[in-house]
């Protein structure tokens, strides 16, 4: 429906459903990446010439689009950073190291918010808690409220959207919980903007970390959303150029947010085709995409359905874009090379989520992961080719 929009399916004849790991990016978004550095290629905040300006412009215009975009209060909310593992690392480092006795996680994290808190000396039930799950994955909303009682003024850390198995938390449910107990939240949002809207203001988290590349922007760049109130308790990640209101060799003075957290040149190119992605997805409109990929994801579940000895670990309820399942007997690594073998590109492993995949007695899984561009036609070339691997397999 929308391939056109996207120069690598003109340019390969892949069944591309690997979007959980990054999607690709369309013709706006090389545009603006490309005009930049052919037209006005220059650095932000610093010098007052032409081309610098409208560099400074364009990039600051893109902090108000994001604003907009997920409903923040204000510009000195967003702050750019490579992704959504630096901005999780960023506050691990620079305001809950030394300020919570407890992190709360759950079960379905990515590594890029277990492994922080690791380096922090934390471990589970030692400074680590982790919700329970139950059998379709959903978070435990009792357990959830036990740990709280336990643990009042936590530091609560939860993904939005599992990149391993897709599924939905109730984010504002969540929030709502942990703030009655005095703790405070933060989303990893980055298998989010790609499939639905999000508010900040109406989730009431405190930190959203968001980001480019899986949300067919360029890799390398994201931001994180600081709630107002946090941002004089939030210590800056690293400092030099662009966070400095005044240097002596007795002292330094940073400047407000934003920039006291935007140390350096940042990525211009990124910032700029982050926007273009943005704005890509609004010229759609979320309704229209998000329609379609539920009913494409339910397309692939009933397909999947259909395999014989078929392992499933959640429905299609409270889920959307990646499906992540196994076949008896088979190992997931020999389907992942006989599909690329079919120019069908799925991910096999454990995703960067090991802690889930032993907790289900599994070392990893076949993950199909689906975007907007994506249509019936790739699920049957996908399931096609899935079963004539099974075949191979089996004989």
């Amino acid at each position: 429906m929308y391939k056109s929009d996207f120069p690598y399916f003109s340019n390969s004849d892949i069944t591309y459903l690997d979007n959980g790991a990054t999607t690709q990016k369309p013709q706006v978004v090389i545009d603006a990446i490309t005009q930049f550095y052919t037209h006005y290629c220059s650095n932000t905040h610093r010098s007052s010439y032409g081309s610098a300006n409208k560099a400074t412009m364009e990039f600051e215009n893109v902090r108000k689009q994001i604003q907009s975009f997920i409903n923040a209060s204000s510009l000195e909310t967003i702050i750019f950073t490579k992704g959504v593992t630096e901005s999780i690392n960023f506050v691990a480092d620079a305001f809950v190291k030394n300020e919570f006795d407890t992190v709360i996680i759950s079960s379905l994290e990515h590594h890029s918010n277990i492994v922080p808190w690791h380096m922090q000396g934390r471990n589970l039930h030692n400074g680590l808690e982790v919700v329970n799950y139950d059998s379709n994955l959903e978070f435990d909303f009792v357990h959830f409220e036990q740990l709280l009682q336990k643990n009042p003024n936590s530091f609560v850390s939860i993904t939005h959207v599992s990149n391993a198995f897709g599924k939905i938390q109730d984010i504002k449910k969540i929030t709502k919980i942990a703030h009655k107990y005095g703790a405070v939240v933060m989303v990893d949002g980055a298998q989010s903007l790609v499939h639905f809207s999000v508010d900040v203001k109406d989730l009431d988290v405190d930190f959203y970390c968001i980001s480019g590349h899986k949300t067919f922007g360029p890799t390398g760049i994201g931001a994180i959303y600081i709630k107002e109130e946090y941002l004089q308790k939030v210590k800056p990640y690293q400092t030099g150029g662009a966070t400095i209101h005044e240097v002596t060799f007795e002292k330094s003075t940073l400047l407000d947010s934003p920039y006291k957290f935007e140390a350096g040149t940042q990525n211009i190119a990124g910032v700029i085709g982050f926007g273009a992605a943005l704005s890509y997805i609004e010229d759609i409109g979320y309704e229209k995409l998000h329609n379609w990929e539920v009913e494409l994801y339910e397309y692939l579940h009933e397909q999947l359905l259909n395999i014989e000895d078929i392992e499933l670990y959640n429905d299609t309820t409270n889920a959307i874009g990646s499906k992540s399942f196994n076949i008896k007997g088979i190992n997931h690594d020999d389907i992942g090379i006989l599909l690329d073998k079919q120019k069908v590109a799925i991910r096999v492993g454990h995703h960067c989520a090991q802690p889930i995949m032993q907790a289900l007695n599994i070392k990893g899984t076949i993950r199909a992961s689906i975007a907007l561009y994506n249509t019936k036609e790739d699920i049957d070339k996908f399931i096609k080719a899935l079963n004539r691997a099974i075949g191979m397999l089996k004989d």
